[in-house]
């Protein structure tokens, strides 16, 4: 019996089309691919705040595909495993600063689980194109598209389950402060980790096929960089300005904090000292007070204080309730218009759209109360989902509101800002994680928000890190965090809507769609085209 002869080089010794019968030679065995993945998730962690390197990502993108390229079914398992455990387990390490290590060890495990099976479909995509499309558009296009229209799509899913999703770790958000960036006006988040992942595997396909000093094969991934770097931000249009004075109070408003009644209110109120002679158009408090202003005399009468004081309304957030539940709530308090203690259906609010399980909210209650009956009694109160839409309106100005972790979300963005608003504000608490990354990680969201709407974000903490952030991405001002202090500066206003905020949520969806649906029919090419042994 004998086979049908192939060939992986010609007789220059240049590499050649995978033959259909043949499962693409790993680049490394096994045993290399797992300490390489490990490598990919320490590199990819340091991409993100603090140490923010951002090359670090494009080198953990290219160490993950290598370990990947010729793997099995498994061993895409193992290497996925290694790199989602490690890579997840040091990004949010942070969580253990807020109930200790059960709850960073059970994120990260579902996080890392869910990336070692959201890897394989990126091992199958380098078995089954070299059989599909062994030419050099399959290898230098198709494939590098493919791969990144599975990465980027396995990031969408992680966003958005379960019980809403961590849309935390994506790849475009390690660009913050990166010459890169301002593509993001274009494309959003996913687009441009989209393009990340292509040029990266574009440059892998490139040298492993020898072709890389031909003009097509090189041009593929220098095309995509020049893009990335050249591509100017969408040009959103100024609408005057703003003064706005943000409150950074560092009160004791983490969750265990011992504090007495009214604390936190008196902490954001000796802050805002500074504020209350600057004639400003807006105050902006951050995430959470003592009690609900609606239902609580004194803090309305406090509040109503530092409102007339400022001559501005206060725009603020605390736990309030309506309906028999209990929101996360911005409300603008403005008694020019309402008079001193006003009711709740006489004041702008927005209640926050994504709770986070397991921290405002125990989705299941019944079920995790019998594996961790102590940590789960801790969360007595379970917050409701807003739904309404994210905008209050200051003085005829549409302002877009995203409440602490809603910052992560492109739809509650998206919605804002198609809403007609002109400047954002972020409301934010970061009091549980002090000393960690959270906030800086938090922050580079923000930064990245504002480029990608082409608006100012006033991002402001109850104790840092506080910024008011250009259009551009750059920093008009900031606090550094465990600071008290007030933000005061006049904030562009600005209108239009960029193609990112268009299309933003559509490119997430068609390179999760579109990637699976690629990634079946390729398959399904691949195997027709299978050539058996030859007796």
């Amino acid at each position: 019996m004998t086979a049908t002869p192939t060939t992986l080089q010609d007789p220059h010794g240049r590499p050649q089309p995978t033959p259909p019968n043949r499962r693409a030679r790993a680049v490394m065995p096994l045993a290399m691919a797992l300490p390489v993945a490990a490598a990919a998730a320490v590199l990819m962690d340091l991409a993100y705040p603090e140490v923010g390197f951002w090359p670090a990502a494009f080198a953990a993108t290219g160490l993950l595909l290598l370990a990947l390229i010729g793997r099995s079914v498994w061993g895409a398992v193992a290497v996925g495993a290694v790199f989602g455990l490690l890579f997840f387990g040091l990004l949010v390490s942070w969580t253990t600063r807020y109930l200790g290590p059960v709850p960073w060890a059970a994120l990260t495990v579902v996080e890392g689980t869910l990336t070692a099976v959201g890897i394989i479909p990126l091992a199958l995509a380098y078995r089954w194109v070299p059989r599909a499309a062994p030419g050099p558009v399959g290898r230098l296009l198709l494939l590098p598209g493919l791969v990144a229209a599975l990465w980027t799509g396995r990031e969408v899913l992680l966003g958005a389950w379960p019980y809403g999703g961590l849309p935390w770790a994506r790849l475009g958000i390690t660009q913050a402060d990166s010459p890169l960036v301002q593509t993001v006006s274009w494309v959003g988040v996913s687009g441009l980790t989209f393009l990340m992942v292509f040029t990266v595997a574009a440059a892998i396909e490139a040298i492993r096929t020898g072709r890389w000093r031909r003009p097509f094969p090189a041009a593929v991934p220098a095309v995509t960089t020049l893009m990335l770097v050249l591509v100017p931000a969408f040009p959103t249009t100024p609408a005057g300005t703003m003064r706005v004075g943000a409150v950074q109070g560092n009160g004791p408003s983490g969750y265990f904090d011992q504090r007495t009644v009214g604390a936190i209110a008196r902490a954001q109120g000796d802050a805002t000292g500074p504020v209350l002679d600057a004639d400003v158009d807006l105050v902006v408090w951050p995430e959470g007070l003592d009690a609900d202003p609606f239902q609580t005399p004194w803090l309305a009468e406090y509040l109503t204080g530092i409102s007339t004081r400022a001559g501005a309304p206060l725009l603020a957030n605390a736990a309030t309730t309506a309906g028999g539940n209990i929101y996360n709530t911005s409300f603008l308090w403005d008694p020019a218009t309402t008079g001193a203690t006003p009711q709740r259906e006489q004041v702008q609010t927005h209640a926050k759209r994504h709770p986070v399980p397991f921290g405002e909210y125990v989705p299941d209650r019944a079920f995790y109360t019998l594996l961790a009956p102590d940590l789960v009694g801790l969360l007595q109160r379970d917050y409701a989902h807003g739904t309404d839409v994210p905008l209050v309106t200051v003085g005829g100005v549409p302002v877009g509101l995203a409440i602490c972790f809603d910052v992560i979300y492109d739809e509650v963005i998206a919605e804002s800002i198609t809403a007609g608003a002109e400047l954002l504000v972020f409301q934010t608490n970061n009091a549980d994680f002090r000393g960690t990354d959270e906030n800086l990680q938090q922050l580079a969201v923000a930064r990245i928000r504002a480029v990608e709407t082409g608006r100012t974000v006033v991002n402001v903490s109850t104790v840092g890190t506080s910024q008011i952030i250009r259009p551009d991405g750059s920093t008009l001002t900031g606090l550094p965090a465990g600071q008290a202090g007030a933000l005061i500066a006049d904030t562009d206003l600005r209108t239009g809507i960029t193609p990112a905020v268009l299309i933003g949520q559509g490119v997430s969806a068609v390179t999760l769609w579109g990637g699976l649906g690629g990634l079946a029919l390729t398959g399904a090419i691949a195997w027709r085209r299978r050539t058996p042994a030859v007796a």
